[in-house]
Parts: C-alpha cells; structure tokens; sequence
C-alpha cells in the first residue's frame, strides 16, 4: 500500500480505501473478514455514507480493537431510520442518527465529519439554516469531530461551500466518464471540474474520491460509454492521477473483492494505461494534457505527466508546484523536441511546443 499526506490535517491515509454501500449485502460474517483483510493490507480509509443502517456495527466489530490506526468518513445527514440509507435535513434527526453511528461503531470520535451531499446551492442555506453545520462545528470544538469535510457532485456548489467553511476534506464523484458529461452525476464542465482539483491542491485540501467505477458503469463493456470496458485498475489510476486526490474509495463485500482492490501495485504500466478515454474527450478537452502517461517513455527521462502537473498548478497559483518541478532530476529543459510525445498523445496535445512553454515559464 502507498499513502498520502493531508496537507492541512497531517493524517497519512491509504491511497485506496473502502466505500461502504453495500458492504451490508455480504452479510456480516463476510464483511467483517473483508474489512480485516483491508485492515492487514494497509487501507485505512473508509467512508460511511452505507446503504444501510446495520453496517455500522459491522464496522464497530471488525474494528473496535484498531480503531486508533483507521479514519473513518461520517456523514452529518445521512439518515437510517428506517433501516436504509435516507438523506436528512432535520438537525434532530441528524443529532440522532450521529449519536447512533458512534455507539454501533464503538468509538467516541470522527475523524473527519462531513457537511454531506451538497449538490445544489439551496442544500447548502438549509444546511446552514437548520443549524446542522454549527452542530458540525460544536463537536468539532469538542474534539467529538477532528476533521470537516465536504461531500458534493457539483463542482459550483463546491466552490461556494469552501468560500463559506473552512473544509479539510472533499468527497468528489471523478471518473473518466464523469469528466467528459457522461453518467448520473457528471456534473460540470471540463475546466470546471479541473478548477477543484486544482483549489483543492493549492489549499492542500485533501479529495476523497467517490465513484471511481460509475456504480459499475465503466466496468461493463455494455454500458461504457467509451465503447469497451474499463478495468478497476485503469479507473483507479485516473483517479489517483487527479491532483488534490488522497484516496479513491471502491467497494468490496468480500475478501476476494478487497484482495483485487490490493493488486493494484502489481499492475504493469500498460495494465494501468487509461489513454482509450480520449475518445470521448469533447473538444474543450482536445489540447489538454490529462497526465495519463501514454506519452512515455521519453528518451531523456522527462515525466511528462508530471512536468504537466506541476506547471497546470503553478499557473492556477500553487506556490508549492515550482518548487516540487524544481525538484525534479528531468524536467522540460531537458526535452529536445524529438516528437515522440506529440505522436503518442490521444488528446492530441503538442507536449514538444508545450515543454518549451513550460521551461521558460518555470525558470
């Protein structure tokens, strides 16, 4: 297992974590040694916005002896009273229900609270105005709620929401059919979407990714929009490869589930290649590195990808980017316009031109 660094919180947290929807469906025997088998394979990530009320006391049994080693995801309007999953806007019932999910999980603590889906800009005044974000806030200054996070689909309402609270964690739907406006929750624009990713790293606010799949979408040849199916491997290197993401959270209701989950770091490069969803790529798109990789390898060693990153980061207004390319052995003066990359890239970017932009820029 790899890990990455909460900027603003500290925490080292596992770049693959656990999403529970439908963790409940294995039965709680099989869940239970499925949430152990991730446990011993480093994950120590879960989200908590289940599809049913009886997970938590599956989590608190798998888990209550390591409960110091793992972070938990907990959602400030997500609603079980009656058994499934609810969404909920009454601050009783949000007072209840939180109560609830810290006796079953026998804990006294959330690691990180979350203002939760917030998808269009009149959720966010309820919130505000029912009074469940200063309840957020008061067990925050408890010390019951370490951490404040933010769960939305929607990149305009996430701006307005990180204007307004100071968020230490965003739970953002991201996948590569989500990107290009294909899915149930594929909202925002290109450019849109990219500007939270690019906040979210400035502000060292940490992105949990919800979602990586499509609910399954992108692994059925069937339903993919890009004509053919991805692997779960491909989907998590998409994620994990937009900048501000910590972790992308996949669903496992069992042992086997979470052992390929654990494979991913035995994936070759080609294995991981995600390229193939240029061809949905809308024309804003067209022109934009989207740090996929299938322009290696480069003659002189340049990360190519990476280079991109940094310099997309600096012109969004990262200080810490000129630092981190500065820091890089090869880097875009080393290129010496051979074209290979400009042959091999599927969005169609010239990264020849492009990294003679980039190494004046970066002085």
């Amino acid at each position: 297992m790899e890990y990455r660094v909460n900027k603003k919180t500290g925490d080292r947290i596992s770049e693959i974590g656990i999403g529970s929807s439908y963790m409940y469906q294995a039965g709680k025997k099989e869940a239970i040694k499925a949430l152990r088998r991730a446990y011993e394979g480093g994950i120590n990530y879960y989200d908590l916005a289940a599809g049913h009320g009886s997970t938590f006391a599956i989590y608190g049994e798998a888990f209550h002896d390591v409960r110091e080693n793992i972070f938990y995801q907990i959602h400030f309007g997500a609603d079980y009273t009656n058994g499934d999953y609810g969404w909920c806007l009454d601050l009783a019932r949000v007072k209840r229900s939180v109560a609830k999910m810290l006796a079953e999980l026998q804990t006294d603590y959330i690691d990180y609270g979350f203002i939760h889906c917030q998808d269009e800009d009149s959720d966010w005044e309820i919130y505000k105005a029912n009074g469940i974000y200063d309840y957020l806030l008061d067990l925050k200054k408890q010390g019951i709620v370490r951490h404040i996070g933010l769960s939305s689909h929607t990149p305009s309402v996430i701006m307005r929401v990180m204007d307004e609270a100071d968020i230490d964690m965003l739970m953002f739907s991201i996948n590569p059919a989500y990107e290009y406006g294909e899915g149930e929750y594929a909202f925002g624009e290109v450019d849109e979407r990219k500007e939270v990713y690019q906040r979210c790293e400035k502000e060292g606010i940490g992105i949990s990714v919800m979602k990586p799949f499509s609910g399954g979408q992108l692994l059925d040849a069937s339903r993919s929009p890009f004509g053919k199916a991805l692997s779960i491997y491909q989907c998590l290197k998409y994620a994990l490869d937009r900048p501000g993401v910590l972790v992308a959270l996949a669903g496992a209701q069992s042992v086997a589930e979470v052992e390929s989950l654990l494979k991913y770091y035995e994936q070759p490069e080609d294995a991981l290649d995600y390229s193939l969803v240029a061809r949905l790529a809308p024309s804003n798109a067209r022109g934009k590195c989207v740090y996929c990789g299938h322009c290696k390898p480069c003659p002189m060693g340049i990360d190519i990808g990476l280079v991109n990153k940094c310099y997309d980061l600096a012109l969004a207004g990262d200080c810490q980017a000129l630092e981190h390319y500065k820091a890089l052995q090869v880097n875009a003066s080393n290129c010496i316009g051979c074209g290979h990359c400009d042959d091999r890239c599927p969005f169609g970017v010239r990264q020849s031109e492009r990294m003679k932009e980039i190494a004046a820029y970066m002085l």
